[in-house]
């Protein structure tokens, strides 16, 4: 009877028992070597199969350079207009650009303005097409009266069509002062070359041009349906 009992119970233990019991989990082997890259710290993490990390200086150079060349490309052409010393407060100059049909003006205004350059930051450029109707507008000094109307005094240095009568702010990026015109005047982007005093024009601000696609701000169209100049 003895042995039958333990006979049931040697069963009951194989029966309610698992075989294997777990056992613990073994550790796993280091994972492959990554490599990381930090753009905004410009380096590289290194992690190597034994744990051990080093870090990398990684170059930005070609990201730089790939920018430096994007941004300095432009489709306008850069213009000799005149030297400093042969601008003078008395005497606009006139030329064109950035096509052989497209006249603008360079004044020296007497004071800093905005967009200005030279040794005082006061020459500056513009359209000379007025942007209501096209006509051409007159530079004025302050004090200047425009030839359709000797009893107008300009307030300060400005751009005036004697059409209709619109007035531009030339210390203000064109601004209109007064007049319909529903728009600035268009400004032309100079660059001044302090070791020889050449001044260039190097590009045009928006609006467009009065005629090329009018009221755009999208100024490519002012190289569009005409000759750049040479």
């Amino acid at each position: 009877m003895v042995l039958v009992v333990l006979g049931i119970a040697s069963v009951a233990r194989s029966l309610f028992s698992p075989p294997n019991p777990p056992q613990p989990a073994e550790p796993q082997p280091p994972a492959p070597a990554q490599t990381t890259t930090v753009t905004s710290t410009q380096t590289e993490t290194v992690v190597s199969g034994s744990g051990t990390v080093s870090t990398v200086s990684s170059s930005a150079s070609t990201s730089t350079t790939t920018t430096s060349s994007s941004t300095s490309a432009s489709p306008f052409p850069r213009y000799l207009v005149a030297n400093v010393s042969s601008v003078t407060e008395e005497q606009a100059i006139f030329f064109n650009y950035p096509l052989e049909e497209t006249p603008n003006i360079l004044v020296k205004l007497g004071s800093a303005s905005e967009g200005g350059v030279g040794p005082d930051n006061d020459i500056v450029a513009y359209s000379q097409v007025c942007q209501h109707l096209g006509c051409d507008v007159a530079p004025l000094a302050a004090g200047g009266s425009p030839a359709c109307d000797s009893s107008y005094k300009a307030p300060g240095p400005e751009a005036y069509c004697c059409c209709h009568g619109t007035v531009y702010d030339l210390t203000k990026a064109g601004k209109v002062t007064s007049g319909p015109s529903p728009r600035p005047l268009p400004r032309v982007t100079l660059e001044f070359d302090s070791s020889t005093g050449n001044i260039y024009a190097v590009g045009m601000g928006p609006p467009t041009i009065f005629g090329y696609h009018t009221g755009s701000n999208d100024v490519l169209y002012d190289l569009q349906g005409g000759t750049p100049v040479g």
